[in-house]
Formats: structure tokens, sequence, C-alpha cells
């Protein structure tokens, strides 16, 4: 992924937000897409409500335009998410971060952590969702798997107490983090929404924020809730804000008790750097055996 964002500040790479369509039984198609490096390509994704979620990446060579993988998507989703949290991680929180709040505990939660632990020393990692039987599992696995003190706690509040490091990952459609639950110093990860409509964060929190980083300021200006119930597009123009793209190519310096932001929503140009790792890694196991490809 950073390789992905310095591409991007670097007019090499591109990307193309969002589209969805939606049909009368409720369900919606969503597509989003992609260049970097020798491929193009799309991620395609249906969703409803009482069925679930279906994803796809389609890869294809930039040079010729072949197609070249067709790659179930739903776990890849999860990873290049995580590693985009964990790059702007590396970017804004302290260096010596050791305690990890997340509020959520559903789909994207587990790579968020893994992708935090990948960047900083953290020790200890507390969870709130809303139900208690999802917190706790959620923490026996972040225990189990991360070797980290891992707690399921009773609120929101108790989750991020002190600390360092805050990802919210939530399905919410009203802000589950207030401003004056944060300590000086934070750094959140808010990965949740990618709806203008649902947000996690409250206006107050992007008010006190001395650094707000978005993945993409086009894409924001359509879906990213938190920013468009806090100012409307004209956050784009606030002071505060930064695209991660810039940041990865100029870090900008920050006081030691600065609230940090980024807002992820999630990129095409993400997920078709990903889908080109899984297919040429593929291709490297394969030990020089094609594989099957499309035929023309």
């Amino acid at each position: 992924m950073k390789e992905v964002f310095t591409a991007l500040a670097d007019g090499k790479s591109l990307n193309q937000p969002r589209r969805r369509l939606s049909v009368a039984s409720g369900a919606i198609l969503h597509q989003l897409a992609g260049a970097h490096g020798k491929y193009f390509g799309a991620k395609i994704y249906s969703t409803h409500p009482k069925h679930g979620a279906w994803f796809l990446v389609l890869l294809y060579e930039s040079e010729t335009g072949r197609p070249r993988a067709l790659i179930e998507a739903n776990h890849l989703g999860r990873i290049r998410t995580g590693a985009v949290t964990g790059l702007a991680t590396s970017l804004l929180a302290k260096p010596d971060a050791r305690v990890l709040g997340v509020i959520g505990a559903g789909f994207q939660a587990e790579a968020q952590v893994e992708a935090v632990l990948a960047v900083r020393p953290i020790e200890r990692v507390r969870v709130w969702s809303r139900k208690e039987e999802n917190r706790t599992r959620f923490a026996d696995v972040c225990a189990r798997r991360f070797s980290v003190q891992a707690t399921a706690v009773d609120t929101a509040r108790m989750a991020v107490a002190d600390a360092d490091i805050i990802v919210t990952a939530t399905y919410a459609r009203t802000p589950v983090l207030e401003a004056n639950w944060v300590a000086p110093g934070t750094h959140i990860n808010a990965v949740g929404s990618n709806h203008p409509q649902r947000r996690e964060l409250s206006p107050e929190i992007l008010d006190r924020a001395e650094l707000i980083v978005v993945d993409s300021v086009e894409q924001a200006k359509i879906e990213a809730g938190d920013l468009l119930l806090w100012k409307g597009q004209e956050f784009a123009t606030a002071p505060a804000v930064a695209e991660l793209a810039s940041l990865v190519k100029s870090p900008r310096p920050k006081g030691a008790d600065a609230v940090t932001v980024f807002k992820s929503v999630g990129l095409g140009v993400e997920d078709v750097a990903a889908g080109e790792w899984v297919y040429e890694e593929a291709l490297r196991l394969g030990k020089g055996i094609p594989l099957p490809v499309f035929q023309s």
C-alpha cells in the first residue's frame, strides 16, 4: 500500500471512485477501479441487507488489456483495508504506542488489529461492540492469534480510555466516539463508513484534530459521511485535511499532543494492487507452471 500511495502521489497510478447501482430488492452493485504497476482492473461486489455481500476483483494486463485473473475478494478486501490503516498508523501514531482501543468486532476489525500490530509495539487491546458475545469472542481471537493482552469491555468509552490508537469499524449512523473520550496524542483510524449519511466520529473530534487524512479527497467528497456531515464538501478546503499520498511523500510534523484522524473509504487502486500481489505470488509459487488464463 505504501507503493500504491507513492505512485498516486507521482501520478503513476490511477483511481476511479466507487459507483453504486441499486435495485428494487434492496440489493446494490458496487464498482470501483484503478491502475497500478503492470495491471488495471476493478472490484465489483454486491450487497443485500438480508443476504450478505460477495466480492470479486477483475485483474487485467495494462499493456495488452488481456484479462489475467478473477479473484474472490472477501478476505482480500479486509487485508487491503487493514494494510492501508497500517500505513496511515505508521505515519501518524506515536512510535511508542502501546494501547489500542477498538470499537466494533465485525468483518473488518481483526485485520485492523493485525495491521496496527505490524507497525506499532501494541501490548494491550481493548474492544467494545454492542453484543457482549461478539466482543468477548473477538478479544479471545486477538489474544490467541496475536499474543497480546486483549480485553472485552462494557462501553465504548472504556475501550478508548487512555488509548494511544483507536480504530472504529462499525456500521453506525451516529457517532460512536466522542471528543472528550480521546486522550491528547491519540491517533484514530475510522474505517467503518463509506456512506454519506453514516458517521462514527463526532464533529467535535474533527474540530479538535490537528491533522485529518483521507485516502482520496475526490472519493471522500462522495461517500465519507464523517466529513460530509461535519462540513459538507467544504471539508476538503480545511487546513487540517490532507491526502494519504501527499503524506507518504512529505510527512507533516505534528505536536506530541496532537490528535490525528485517518478517514478510510477504500479505493479501487488498493484492490488492484492487492490483486496484483496475489496473482504474481501465485505465479511464483507455481514455479513456472502457467496458470489457466482467459482465452480470447
